[in-house]
């Protein structure tokens, strides 16, 4: 398998190839004369943009494509990332993908965006498994094909706030990151092992709170890779409408010790009082790194509770109540 630049001479190629992956999907049609005209000089069209592309060949048959073009503000838009299916668990879309992310980055790059049509089901669960998560509305193509299309985003290094829709692209994910943690020890309600299937009823669990409006959820990136979150639930109570529980500040093992964390409860804090929310609690495991964190970032302790919970082993484990005041 090759991976090298793309060129105008690939078109053949990448017309049958992105003919071929369409034909799997009934109803969409590649209309090259009004629609697709870019793919007679692909590679043309790229670099009049800015942009690259890329080809992968099989004994000079094409067999995967991928292009990324600057936006504007920092933003790059991936394009045409098709592999043929014969190649398919092959790592071969994961090799494009992290080709053109790469190129983005070294571009000065700070968000990548793609549009995926709706139908495309399997190419949505490999974005995800990459740590994009859906973003937007659904558009709609003024196209013979009659497409629908999902917006999916990424940064490649900061915080954002999940819709319900981008948390519900990111339970995978999410789930990861709290296997990993509890893995480690985290003591976040959870023992190890902790089945991947359980801790995503969780995460789906989160994001069905954050569509009623009941939580902000909140996901951190490190080098275009998902590896935090956090979560703030408003208080329910009727005499409490301006507190908000910080839980589940989660950062994976192999990410840590970089920030994250902090940029997380930063985020979450922000969010807390564009929410009009002015009080912030939770609890943490006693002499965790989580406390102090919490110490490092202001917040006062209210208390310690023995016994508060148990670890794997069965051995009672105290926990730290923090609150911080924050907005007027």
């Amino acid at each position: 398998m090759l991976l090298r630049p793309g060129r105008d001479g690939d078109a053949e190629g990448f017309i049958a190839l992105i003919d071929r992956c369409w034909s799997d999907y009934p109803g969409c049609v590649l209309e090259m004369e009004h629609e697709e005209r870019e793919l007679f000089a692909l590679e043309s069209y790229c670099a009049g943009r800015g942009g690259a592309l890329w080809t992968a060949e099989d004994a000079g048959v094409v067999v995967g494509m991928a292009a990324i073009l600057p936006a504007k503000d920092g933003v790059w838009e991936l394009k045409k990332l098709y592999v043929h299916p014969d190649a398919h668990g092959s790592r071969l879309g994961q090799h494009l993908l992290q080709t053109a992310e790469a190129h983005a980055a070294a571009a000065g790059a700070s968000r990548l965006v793609l549009w995926s049509d709706t139908r495309f089901t399997r190419a949505h669960r490999f974005y995800e498994k990459q740590s994009w998560v859906r973003e937007g509305p659904i558009r709609a193509l003024d196209d013979i094909s009659r497409t629908l299309e999902f917006g999916y985003a990424k940064p490649l290094d900061g915080v954002l706030t999940l819709s319900a829709a981008a948390a519900a692209s990111a339970e995978r994910r999410l789930a990861e990151i709290l296997v990993a943690c509890v893995e480690d020890g985290a003591s976040v309600s959870f023992h190890a092992p902790l089945p991947l299937d359980a801790a995503r009823a969780f995460m789906r669990g989160a994001a069905q709170k954050v569509a009623a409006g009941q939580c902000v959820l909140l996901a951190g990136w490190a080098g275009g890779v998902l590896c935090g979150t956090v979560q703030m639930h408003f208080a329910q109570q009727q005499n409490q409408p301006y507190r908000a529980e910080i839980a589940k500040m989660l950062v994976h093992p192999d990410a840590r010790c970089h920030g994250l964390g902090q940029s997380l409860m930063l985020a979450a804090e922000a969010a807390a009082k564009q929410a009009g929310r002015t009080l912030l609690t939770l609890d943490t495991l006693t002499g965790s790194a989580g406390e102090r964190l919490y110490r490092r970032l202001g917040w006062t302790e209210a208390g310690m509770i023995p016994g508060y919970s148990l670890d794997a082993a069965g051995r009672s484990e105290a926990t730290t109540l923090f609150y911080k005041r924050i907005g007027d």
